[in-house]
């Protein structure tokens, strides 16, 4: 799988734990040389990065003979270099969103054509729910490669007959992966002479379906270990929730238009659960970065709904100095790159903030100073919980690096973090206001999304025993 959240190992599990540092080391040289006494002496150059723990990953399945892997692929699918599987035993297109546009194309049909690219003639295939025009691409990309495609009952056809699947992994976007997931399962199972499962039936591709493209899979009886597989699911850095005393960590590292979404809907459903704890204030606060070619306008936008007292903008890198964090270094970004990108989102949040008090008539006109969103005068007390008026007070906040972004928010308050220095690392007199207010809440909650680059660096800070 990719990205890493924190350690490289995380890209290659076996039985759902990342390998040892023995393994990675031993396979890594092992690979490394190989490719390197054999590389054409004209064109000499290794693998890049995704390529090269690809192959790596390969010759590590081989040698601790996996009896079954699963292989997500990188970017899009038919120029992916994890498309070399020629007869994988079943292939899943979970929900299509626009992201990588730049490589995969502009609209969902191009984003489709690329993903279709994984399906294999004579293999299954299986996808869920999507927008008519991607589906058909789909079912075209499927009929010239002479794959058998399916569509995945919604878990509730699941639910009916057998009694309600509990998911370990939060929001509602995870029921149609573990929709897909149970296909893919019961796929495998079969082939290993797994009965009572369903069968699917082939259909002929000449078949006329009325009013459906692609024919739906039938529903099964979940087994035991498929309803145990999904309760407890884990998957770091998504819909993650770490409670750390009066600070509450929401990770999640979406980072498309439909992820985002996603990502607000469990947002508000999860920290509003948690307001009944609390008598008292509560400060909500934002942690974002967008990397790549992502309209991050577009999703700071989808993100104004959950009313962030603050917001906060710094770069993937854990602190200014990188050199003791080679896991998380990126070298196809500076840190300069990056500041310029989180000084635009702040412009960006300023002007969303500005337009929605101009809409919203209880919203006061924010005061500019030096580019940040100062608080206003009158605001004497800490944020009522929503629905409650809310006075405006979203400072717009840039730091250089991770750690100083979370010391701000947390304020000391967060036993895994240290407490911000006193003297030169805030200057700015927003930063110095919001620490009171960040000081006295009975609740700080804090969204980190996005990047899933963003979401490992928190991590990484928040919970160090994931770095041994």
């Amino acid at each position: 799988s990719s990205p890493h959240l924190v350690q490289v190992r995380e890209r290659i599990r076996i039985n759902g734990q990342p390998i040892s540092k023995d393994l990675f080391n031993k396979y890594f040289w092992l690979v490394y040389n190989r490719l390197e006494e054999t590389k054409d002496p004209v064109h000499a150059s290794m693998p890049a990065y995704f390529r090269f723990l690809t192959i790596m990953a390969f010759h590590v399945f081989l040698q601790e003979k996996v009896d079954l892997a699963v292989v997500e692929v990188g970017i899009g699918g038919a120029y992916d270099c994890t498309n070399i599987i020629r007869t994988p035993v079943v292939c899943g297109v979970s929900s299509l969103g626009i992201d990588h546009t730049s490589i995969l194309g502009d609209t969902l049909e191009k984003i489709a054509w690329q993903k279709g690219g994984i399906f294999k003639p004579g293999v299954p295939a299986f996808t869920v729910a999507q927008p008519e025009q991607p589906l058909e691409v789909l079912r075209e990309r499927a009929q010239e490669r002479k794959c058998p495609l399916y569509l995945c009952p919604e878990l509730d056809e699941f639910e009916e007959g057998w009694g309600a699947l509990q998911l370990g992994l939060a929001g509602a976007h995870q029921r149609s992966n573990a929709a897909l997931a149970l296909q893919l399962a019961r796929t495998w199972l079969q082939l290993r002479g797994c009965q009572g499962l369903g069968e699917l039936k082939e259909v002929p591709a000449s078949t006329q379906m009325v009013g459906r493209p692609v024919p739906l899979a039938p529903t099964f009886q979940p087994t035991d270990a498929m309803i145990q597989g999904l309760r407890d699911t884990e998957w770091l850095g998504r819909t993650q929730v770490l409670s750390h005393g009066p600070v509450t960590w929401y990770l999640d590292g979406a980072h498309t238009t439909s992820s985002i979404q996603a990502c607000v809907r469990w947002f508000r459903q999860a920290a509003l659960k948690q307001d009944k704890l609390h008598d008292g204030s509560e400060v909500r606060v934002l942690l974002f970065n967008a990397t790549g070619d992502r309209d991050t306008a577009a999703l700071l936008k989808l993100l104004l709904p959950c009313h962030f007292d603050y917001a906060v903008f710094c770069p993937n890198f854990t602190d200014v100095s990188v050199a003791n964090n080679v896991d998380q270094q990126n070298f196809n970004v500076t840190l300069e790159n990056a500041l310029t990108r989180c000084l635009e989102n702040q412009r960006t949040w300023t002007r969303l903030l500005e337009e929605k008090a101009g809409q919203d008539p209880w919203l006061p006109a924010p005061l500019r100073v030096g580019g940040l969103l100062q608080p206003t005068p009158a605001r004497g007390s800490l944020l009522l919980v929503p629905p409650a008026p809310r006075p405006l007070n979203s400072p717009a906040l840039v730091f250089p690096c991770l750690a100083q972004a979370l010391r701000w928010v947390a304020q000391g308050r967060d036993p895994h973090l240290a407490a911000p220095t006193a003297l030169g690392a805030h200057p700015h007199p927003a930063a110095s206001s919001g620490a009171v207010l960040l000081q006295e809440a009975a609740a700080v909650r804090v969204l980190v999304t996005g990047s899933l680059h963003l979401v490992g660096g928190v991590l990484r800070l928040l919970d160090p025993a994931l770095s041994q």
